[in-house]
């Protein structure tokens, strides 16, 4: 990405700061076991402000000060450990590639960093993983508010950036949507190689390598989050990852995977009778998830409630319910007293970025989010009766051939100025596309 994407973005939120000055600490590295680390991520907020990839960096944005509005420290170079752990860019290339106005190695931290925060009202820094750094920042603001009194300047109170900086990253940019666009198209790729691929007969586990093998082929870093293979009842785990059951005739195959690239991330579901085709009553369920979808999606609209999204996919799904005779009484009620949720227990999206569960509000204290262009959410109804279903109270059981459905459908809708574009329609969904 261009240096300038990231500079914009820096200017959009020190714009915002007033008169205080923002630390962002990059991720730390995580350990899978003993001394094996997993493969780095950054930091998503660290990231969107710096496009930086190492770890143990420091990220200052401090708009007041005379020289230096954006400061970075990073690991200097050393040969010695980057035989070990990989090359380093180094404080000389730092400021070149990243656009900083000086950089520093890390071990000037305690040094350097209180003179961007001297005279600044309040510190913005959001708490994080890293406890150590978290201990320091709040030492250092308690170092400060002990020499107000004789300074009469310097930060009083620390503050979240969040509510700033995660409404900026709500609207993507034409380089996020570029980077988005490529995410669904490979997540789409493995779909299709996935549903051609799948039998009865063969494993999850096997479906889940093709369609990762797909993803790397494709130049995507991996999955953006442990996929989702699950056959037959394990549809009705909405997390399942074990991908371990080998499929059998008249299984459903729900598939929930998506991709990461260039750190932007798609998020895919699909729902198929790996036979080639569906029984009576999956073939009911599936209608009815589906029309909520699409009524879902037709809901993705610029000034629309957020909210009304999922609203729509519940009226769908409690109608076809109703139908079925697996709820009864007033529709009305039925919602009220959401007594759908053992059959539809989650809500209908959520924000795609740079996070698979990105950031922004869904709501203003009682107010629903109002849907902007440049927004991105997936839409995912699905209806789940798990082996040990259990109704809601006054409902009735369920009959035992509708026992171990599970089905969810979802897409990566992107909310334009005059309506929306589906990221990923490319993956088929209609019953005539799905049946062989």
């Amino acid at each position: 990405m261009r240096v300038t994407e990231f500079a914009r973005r820096r200017d959009q939120l020190m714009a915002q700061l007033g008169k205080g000055a923002a630390v962002f600490r990059s991720a730390p590295l995580a350990v899978m076991h003993n001394d094996v680390e997993y493969n780095f991520r950054q930091d998503s907020d660290f990231f969107y402000l710096t496009g930086f990839d190492e770890t143990d960096a420091v990220a200052v944005l401090a708009p007041h000060h005379d020289e230096h509005r954006f400061v970075l420290f990073v690991q200097p170079k050393d040969p010695d450990k980057e035989t070990w752990t990989g090359y380093r860019v180094g404080v000389d290339a730092a400021k070149e590639q990243f656009g900083a106005d000086v950089v520093y190695s890390i071990d000037e931290l305690d040094e350097k960093l209180p003179q961007y925060l001297t005279k600044a009202d309040r510190i913005f820094y959001r708490l994080g993983r890293d406890r150590a750094f978290n201990d320091k920042m709040l030492q250092l603001w308690q170092r400060f508010m002990a020499m107000y009194p004789r300074r009469g300047v310097g930060p009083t109170a620390i503050a979240d950036p969040a509510p700033l900086l995660h409404a900026m990253r709500q609207i993507k940019s034409d380089h996020e949507l570029e980077q988005m666009r490529i995410a669904a198209k490979i997540a789409a790729e493995a779909h299709n190689r996935a549903m051609a691929f799948a039998k009865p007969g063969r494993y999850e586990y096997e479906v889940q390598a093709e369609i990762e093998h797909t993803f790397r082929l494709n130049g995507a870093s991996g999955p953006a989050y442990p996929s989702i293979v699950a056959s037959g009842p394990n549809a009705c785990i909405l997390h399942y990852t074990e991908n371990t059951r080998k499929m059998h005739d008249h299984d459903l195959l729900l598939i929930d995977a998506g991709c990461a690239y260039g750190y932007y991330n798609s998020d895919i579901t699909r729902t198929f009778p790996i036979n080639g085709k569906f029984t009576p009553e999956q073939k009911a369920l599936y209608e009815i998830v589906l029309e909520a979808q699409l009524k879902a999606i037709a809901q993705v609209q610029p000034g629309n409630p957020y909210s009304q999204i999922h609203d729509a996919a519940v009226e769908v799904i409690v109608d076809g319910l109703m139908d079925l005779g697996l709820l009864k009484g007033s529709k009305e009620e039925i919602i009220k007293e959401q007594h759908y949720k053992p059959f539809y227990m989650h809500r209908t999206g959520h924000w795609l970025g740079l996070d698979v569960h990105d950031v922004g509000v869904y709501q203003h204290d009682e107010t629903p989010h109002t849907l902007e262009p440049g927004q991105i959410t997936t839409v995912e109804p699905g209806i789940y009766i798990k082996p040990d279903f259990k109704p809601a109270e006054g409902q009735p059981n369920v009959p035992e051939q509708w026992i171990g459905i599970g089905i969810r459908i979802e897409d990566d809708v992107l909310v334009t100025s005059n309506g929306y574009e589906n990221l990923t329609e490319a993956v088929p969904k209609a019953i005539a596309d799905l049946e062989r």
